[in-house]
């Protein structure tokens, strides 16, 4: 190995890091990185190699969320599996490792929002190098980052109190779904508890309102695969729950708790309920 494919490797894993941060995509996440070192190898060696690559991963990428901007792609059906990287498990481990609720609200950002923010706040790469990948002034990239972090960390009505207590129930919730546990199902849903959804969340036949705890615990356990690719957040101010392979929003539980039991919550999965939502981190 030479010295600059030497040097090139040791970058590789903090690359893929902010590819994956920028993208939600581990295939383009490599794809960027790919990228990147063919630019070095025709370029040679650089003064600052790791602010050069950088630059130019972020640079890709912010040509890949430009195009993803100008041609939408269309939404995901229903309970998708994770096949957009050579190994699903590799995507599911760097989805987790970054956090599926960060990547859901990180896709709500602009291009020039999300480069920002995740440069300064996630990489402390400072603004005058943030600038010249934006075409923007320093003081123009830090509005942005300003920007996007006030959407990024969101705020709740609730007391802080009450929102630590109704996180816990939800956290609880969600950990049970997970596990197919019918038993501690069954201790965080409330006895008269409400599950209400969309009839996109649901396959043919399946009832758009079920009521009582051991029904509910039951259909959890059922579907309760989609928990691997739940993480919770604010949705709308209050503690829920989104549902997001590969970074995209499939599905979102606004969760009402009543002491320290879930009460009700809406499945809500069709698209222009979805768009309408606000999604911060918990």
């Amino acid at each position: 190995m030479d010295e600059l494919t030497a040097a090139f490797e040791a970058e590789r894993g903090r690359l893929r890091g902010l590819a994956y941060r920028l993208l939600g995509s581990a295939a383009e996440a490599d794809d960027a990185v790919q990228e990147a070192w063919l630019r070095l190898s025709r370029t040679g060696s650089v003064d600052n190699l790791a602010a050069w690559l950088t630059t130019v991963v972020s640079r890709v990428c912010l040509d890949v969320l430009r195009s993803r901007k100008a041609h939408r792609e269309e939404p995901l059906e229903v309970l998708p599996e994770p096949v957009d990287s050579a190994d699903p498990a590799d995507e599911a481990e760097l989805a987790d490792s970054v956090g599926r609720a960060l990547l859901v609200v990180l896709a709500a950002l602009g291009p020039a929002e999300r480069i920002a923010f995740v440069l300064h706040d996630l990489f402390a790469v400072p603004f005058d190098r943030i600038a010249p990948v934006l075409d923007r002034t320093p003081v123009a990239a830090k509005k942005l980052a300003s920007r996007a972090r006030q959407r990024v960390r969101g705020t709740s009505p609730l007391p802080a109190a009450d929102l630590a207590r109704h996180r816990r129930v939800v956290d609880a919730f969600l950990a049970a779904a997970r596990g197919g546990d019918l038993t501690a199902l069954l201790d965080v849903l409330a006895p008269d508890v409400v599950r209400r959804a969309d009839a996109a969340a649901l396959p043919a036949g399946v009832a758009l309102e079920v009521r009582g705890a051991r029904a509910v615990a039951e259909e959890t356990r059922v579907f309760g695969k989609r928990a691997r690719f739940a993480a919770t957040a604010l949705v709308d101010g209050a503690v829920g729950v989104v549902v997001a392979p590969r970074g995209r929003l499939v599905l979102a539980l606004a969760v009402t708790v009543e002491g320290e039991q879930v009460a009700a919550y809406d499945v809500i999965a069709e698209p222009a309920r979805l768009a309408a939502l606000h999604v911060t981190l918990a």
